[in-house]
């Protein structure tokens, strides 16, 4: 029982984890109400936009969705392939398109973890020794990251109030 009730634990903890704000922002607060005229914009001495972030954490995140439960997973090419090829979204729609897709992949993982009947600590068996609890907290890991820079761009921009 002692067993069951840690590996409950540490599917919620994880499944949170994803979406976590206890010591930081999200990524649904940090995208929130971004004026649309600045989403393409980089601050000077910044390499990325908004946009180029938010696009990257979803191709990346989509990425490692299909990497852990596809077992006819095609690599992708990086950087090319885990980069928008434009600073700015194309219009509106694709910026609510991209925003839409984080959270459905997003939730998609969230499932994963809630599973049992995927064994987190197993080797996902095309690849070369992950792990489908590696892959979630390599999502969370890297989601924070971005999410981080986003609010600092905000910052910069002079578009981001404290929430």
């Amino acid at each position: 029982m002692a067993r069951r009730t840690a590996d409950a634990a540490i599917r919620d903890h994880v499944a949170r984890l994803l979406d976590w704000e206890d010591a930081r922002v999200g990524f649904d607060k940090a995208v929130a109400d971004v004026p649309a005229h600045m989403r393409g914009v980089a601050p000077p001495g910044l390499p990325h936009s908004i946009w180029q972030l938010v696009e990257h954490i979803r191709l990346a995140q989509h990425d490692i969705l299909d990497f852990s439960r596809n077992p006819k997973y095609q690599e992708m090419k990086w950087p090319d392939d885990y980069w928008p090829g434009s600073a700015a979204p194309a219009s509106d729609a694709a910026w609510k398109k991209s925003l839409a897709r984080v959270r459905a992949d997003r939730k998609a993982l969230q499932q994963m973890a809630a599973d049992r009947s995927i064994d987190l600590s197993a080797k996902i068996p095309h690849g070369s020794g992950q792990t489908v609890l590696r892959e979630l907290l390599l999502v969370a890991d890297h989601t924070a990251y971005h999410v981080g820079q986003i609010v600092l761009i905000r910052q910069l921009l002079g578009i981001w109030k404290a929430r």
